[in-house]
């Protein structure tokens, strides 16, 4: 019980919430959000999630506070493979395929590879085969010398932009995990953050099998309104073309 006042604290530190805000955003009194953080009040399960919506905990997370305070959890997780899941990963499988010849992978919530269409295969062409032994962690992969640092010619500005993301990733989450990778970003070379801040999108300059340079804008998509774990935690990443010369030569592969 006091486990749960303690992890809803630390929420509401992270979220840089006064008790008093955050009893007025919940609709509760000062007095008895203060007897749940203090362990004096064992919350409710619909208080508990009445106070994690209003500090925007991820499911997960959520989970873990409802069972400190000795609740069931309230949102289901299944594995990818399991048959819940299976219309997502139809809907997985539709959107990559449609992104062709354009490269697109989805990735979990610790940026591990989930699935990729051939383009973003395409794009791995020479990379050392240890690193590509899954799983796949997206972002090691781009700042290893083995796998694309090495092709990557803005490599200070892309790396700027993941440390970035991964900074707001783990503060949103909270997980370790995501603090570890962002220190193995930090420590794999310079950062360029004038770079980032100075241009409208970031763009991924990678020198192609050919010696040509691909340069690509990203986007990320995640899903609506999830209520499932594994589904709020996975994110398409899709790459478009940032010249007409990426456009043409990803075009005229796809054609061969």
């Amino acid at each position: 019980m006091g486990d749960a006042g303690v992890l809803i604290r630390e929420w509401r530190q992270r979220r840089h919430f006064s008790q008093l805000e955050l009893a007025s955003r919940a609709e509760v009194s000062t007095r008895h959000l203060s007897w749940i953080e203090t362990g004096r009040s064992r919350p409710t399960s619909a208080m508990v999630l009445r106070l994690c919506d209003h500090l925007e905990v991820p499911l997960r997370e959520q989970n873990a506070v409802l069972l400190a305070a000795g609740h069931a959890p309230a949102h289901p997780e299944h594995g990818l493979g399991e048959a819940p899941m299976a219309e997502l990963n139809t809907a997985l499988e539709t959107i990559l395929a449609a992104h062709h010849p354009y490269p697109a992978l989805v990735v979990d919530r610790r940026w591990e590879l989930v699935a990729a269409n051939d383009a973003a295969y395409g794009l791995l062409e020479g990379v050392d085969p240890a690193v590509l032994e899954p799983p796949i962690n997206v972002i090691r992969l781009s700042i290893d010398p083995r796998g694309l640092a090495g092709r990557i010619i803005n490599g200070a500005q892309w790396r700027a932009h993941l440390a970035a993301r991964l900074r707001r990733e783990y503060d949103a989450t909270a997980d370790p995990f995501l603090g570890a990778l962002h220190d193995e970003v930090l420590a794999a070379g310079e950062l360029d953050h004038l770079g980032v801040t100075a241009a409208l999108v970031t763009p991924l300059e990678l020198r192609a099998a050919d010696g040509g340079v691909l340069s690509f804008v990203s986007t990320t998509t995640v899903f609506g309104t999830p209520r499932e774990v594994t589904l709020s935690e996975l994110a398409i990443e899709a790459f478009y073309p940032a010249d007409a010369a990426t456009r043409q030569a990803l075009a005229a592969t796809a054609r061969a």
